[in-house]
């Protein structure tokens, strides 16, 4: 719901001095019961102040699910980035005045929003980041939403030369791969890439026996090594969900293919992980192979 001022449409100045109506910016109102807690109406709070939503907020207005306003933690809310583009926006709670202007040709209106598009927003997201793993997690994001590619995303780094860490956004680019379904599968596929120094893995290709029938679609796979890679977040806890990844390992090793299985907490401890894979290759040498990828 869109903030609004007293008078028509509004609530009167006792009204907006009572508790049946909640303050979101000076002199803008929305009823009580309209809670903040919903992140796209946190953005729309924001931006009625004035200026150009940017960063995960302007992504997550681009329909890009994974940017949902949480630090990594889960919990802690990110402020929302606004670009003052010439405004006077002064600093406020749940507000983050981004120093750059955004141009022009950098500006959509998404939901009757004024928002950065998306290789601007993205762009601006990577340097809130500021860490080169975590930027090119974020630009894996966008393309798991369809929003957006590497191709793109290099092309808009490379002529963004006058910008303030540019470097770094450059190198994540360079990081960034997409396919990954989640960022925690991406966050795997960093260690399993980069800390294992294994190579690029292929990511989400379809595996089958030497009779083609179906075995397996996982995460990652080495194909040199044998060795696939699956991330389970909490839809693979329950006890069916369980069931069938028991099964599909079952199947996955009997075409003499060994698999690496993390969860969550795993992808804290590097050398936990890499273990994991080095212990999986060496159980699959001299293993026979009966299976081949589906290109």
């Amino acid at each position: 719901m869109a903030p609004v001022r007293v008078g028509p449409g509004g609530p009167t100045p006792k009204q907006s001095r009572g508790p049946r109506w909640r303050t979101t910016s000076p002199g803008l109102f929305v009823p009580a019961e309209v809670s903040d807690d919903l992140v796209e109406q946190r953005i729309l709070e924001v931006s009625a102040r004035g200026g150009v939503v940017t960063g995960w907020a302007a992504l997550r207005l681009h329909r890009g699910g994974f940017f949902d306003g949480l630090d990594r933690d889960g919990s802690t809310r990110l402020p929302v980035p606004v670009a003052a583009c010439g405004e006077r926006l002064g600093s406020r709670s749940g507000t983050e005045v981004v120093r750059d202007r955004i141009p022009p040709d950098d500006i959509t209106v998404v939901h009757g929003i004024r928002c950065a598009t998306v290789e601007r927003a993205l762009f601006d997201e990577m340097r809130r980041i500021g860490e080169v793993r975590e930027a090119a997690i974020a630009i894996g994001a966008a393309c798991a939403a369809k929003l957006t590619t590497v191709h793109r995303m290099r092309i808009y780094t490379s002529t963004r030369r006058w910008y303030r860490d540019v470097r770094m956004c450059r190198e994540a680019v360079e990081m960034a791969v997409a396919g990954c379904r989640s960022p925690q599968e991406d966050r795997f596929r960093l260690i399993w890439e980069y800390d294992a120094r294994w190579g690029r893995p292929l990511i989400n290709q379809t595996i089958v026996d030497l009779e083609g029938r179906f075995v397996a679609m996982p995460d990652l796979l080495d194909v040199k090594r044998g060795v696939i890679g699956e991330y389970s977040g909490a839809g693979h806890r329950d006890l069916d969900h369980h069931e069938s990844d028991l099964i599909r390992w079952d199947d996955v090793r009997r075409v003499g293919l060994e698999v690496v299985e993390v969860v969550g907490r795993d992808l804290g401890s590097r050398e936990r992980v890499i273990r994991r894979m080095e212990e999986a290759a060496a159980r699959v040498v001299g293993v026979e192979r009966r299976w081949r990828v589906v290109e």
